[in-house]
């Protein structure tokens, strides 16, 4: 019975790993920091008095309007602290993504088969029941406090800039997909990611201390023996954390996942009769392995996807990353219902119930892609493909309609981004000046869009909110769009190069110049960030982020246009 429910987990942990952006799509600081030390931004308040007074968002407060400049204070204020609040829910994702890493980790060959034994140990060294629960939780902690450690000194040497930086580091990024494949590569047999074994079992040596001391060992015995089981785990999820770019991150992330792995043990010793149900080791511990190891190759591709936008290599097109991940997947349920097998698998004489469910859900999730090589917007997943830009084959694409605003000029910097950033149907300006000078000319107000490549929350947002026709009538009737990518990698032509009077940092690229704007001008880092402003670059409302709710995200460009008509 434990083994079927062993086995539910599992599936709960591929759907959650597939819906990972359910909890980034909170934040998305994917901005190039690079040194930006955020200070009080030049106060853009707008003057709201004209503003209609039934102009109300109830469940959104950067965007509430009000006639009160007092409250509109409030709101801003509440705009520019937006960023540490949607920080602390990064923290909560990696937390989380800790803890189903940890729980993962339990069904390890490395683990499993040691739980019943560490649990046993202590039940029949200790002179009482107490003794023995009370050194399996000291036990339970020490591991905590090892992998805690572990996650500080990656903070530490790395400090939060350069994790910051990590996020959109094309080198970093294709380091990272190379050590999530061999990563995977692990887990499906060809080797496995050891430690010397002379350190190994020197600290083994030193567990058969007794007290605390020996606790201690007990635990970093068991972290180093496991670690050819864990390390792809560990790996991803440290991974992980240094690219949401949060200071704490890899601290948080560990702490999630050695509470998972701690929590048995402890529990265990508190109820012993709970280890006669545990299911023997076997062959499907050998199969938790390698479903793990498809969906490293599957996360493999986003760090690669990553880089192939910001730097324009063009290799990732959308159906080309789609066309990828149905083949990963394929070979998955193929390999769960027995049609494929690797060196180390055992024989599957039959199919259990779990197995079987799992091997559902992978060839749903298959199906479900295959349209997407057509154009497809496949919302669930859209904040993992590259943008839909990049896909050359679109049946949709006929159907969409030119903007009305189309002036036919020729557009800054489109030839970098169009015809691979943009959503289909829309004609944006890529060039803040530019886009005001169309404002004054056509009399709109602007739309600025601070997007990137990388941008999980953006894709999003373009694929279930841009698409409403509601919405996409609004941004190309009304609005001059000025869609500003802040980790493009191409440089600045010689002369456009500048020294950030807000930073002090040189300014090299397009990202970064649409960084530091958005930094400097608007308190912020964080993408997306939605502003409008009238054609001499005034804010007519409070700024606001990623909001999935359709209707009020059209309130809030509604209260733009209003408030753009009642300064005539």
């Amino acid at each position: 019975m434990l083994k079927n429910t062993f086995i539910l987990f599992l599936i709960a942990f591929f759907s959650l790993s597939l819906t990972t952006t359910a909890f980034s799509f909170q934040q998305d600081s994917l901005t190039s920091t690079e040194g930006l030390q955020f200070e009080s931004s030049p106060d853009t308040t707008p003057a709201v008095e004209a503003v209609p007074d039934d102009l109300a968002f109830s469940e959104a407060p950067d965007t509430t309007l009000s006639q009160d400049s007092s409250k509109l204070d409030k709101a801003t204020t509440t705009v520019s602290s937006t960023d540490s609040d949607t920080g602390k829910k990064s923290l909560w994702s990696i937390f989380i993504a800790g803890l189903i890493g940890g729980f993962a980790a339990l069904l390890m060959p490395c683990i499993f088969p040691m739980l019943p034994l560490t649990v046993s140990y202590f039940t029949k060294q200790s002179g009482t029941r107490a003794s023995g629960i009370s050194k399996a939780l000291l036990y339970g902690l020490f591991i905590i406090v090892i992998y805690v450690a572990l996650g500080m000194i990656i903070t530490i040497a790395f400090g939060s800039d350069a994790l910051n930086a990590l996020s959109t580091n094309g080198i970093f990024n294709f380091l990272f997909f190379l050590l999530l494949v061999v990563f995977a590569a692990s887990f499906f047999g060809a080797f496995e990611i050891t430690l010397p074994s002379t350190f190994v079992n020197k600290m083994d040596a030193k567990s058969d201390k007794g007290g605390l001391v020996g606790l201690f060992f007990m635990a970093f015995s068991l972290s180093l023996v496991s670690f050819s089981c864990t390390g792809p785990i560990i790996g991803t999820l440290l991974v992980e954390a240094a690219s949401k770019g949060e200071r704490l991150g890899p601290a948080i992330g560990m702490l999630g996942f050695s509470i998972a792995l701690a929590i048995p043990f402890g529990l265990f010793a508190m109820f012993p009769s709970m280890l006669k149900s545990l299911p023997k080791s076997g062959g499907w511990l050998n199969s938790v392995k390698v479903v793990l190891g498809f969906l490293e190759l599957a996360l493999a591709l986003k760090f690669l996807s990553n880089v192939d936008l910001a730097y324009h290599w063009n290799w990732l097109d959308r159906e080309v990353f789609l066309s990828l991940w149905i083949a990963i997947f394929g070979l998955m349920g193929l390999y769960l219902i027995g049609k494929i097998k690797f060196s180390h698998d055992s024989e599957l004489k039959f199919l259990s119930v779990p197995r079987t469910l799992l091997a559902v859900i992978v060839f749903s999730f298959v199906v479900y892609m295959v349209p997407g090589l057509w154009g497809a917007p496949l919302k669930s997943i859209s904040a993992f493909l590259p943008p839909s830009a990049t896909q050359d084959f679109d049946l949709s694409a006929g159907v969409t309609s030119t903007p009305a605003h189309s002036d036919g000029k020729v557009k800054k910097y489109a030839e970098i981004f169009h015809e691979r950033g943009t959503p289909k149907g829309f004609d944006p300006y890529y060039d803040y000046d530019q886009a005001l000078e169309a404002a004054k000319e056509l009399n709109k107000p602007v739309l600025i869009d601070f997007t990137g490549w990388n941008c999980v929350n953006c894709r999003k947002m373009e694929a279930n909110v841009w698409t409403d026709p509601g919405v996409a009538k609004l941004l190309k009737e009304e609005f001059v769009m000025a869609e500003l990518f802040v980790d493009d990698k191409t440089e600045l032509p010689a002369n456009e190069q500048f020294i950030s009077k807000y930073s002090g940092k040189k300014i090299k690229t397009i990202g970064n110049k649409n960084s530091d704007f958005q930094a400097s001008t608007f308190n912020s880092n964080s993408q997306p960030l939605y502003v409008i402003v009238d054609a001499s670059g005034t804010v007519l409302v409070p700024q606001t982020g990623a909001n999935y709710n359709i209707e009020q995200y059209k309130a809030f460009l509604q209260s733009g246009i209003d408030a753009f008509r009642a300064k005539k």
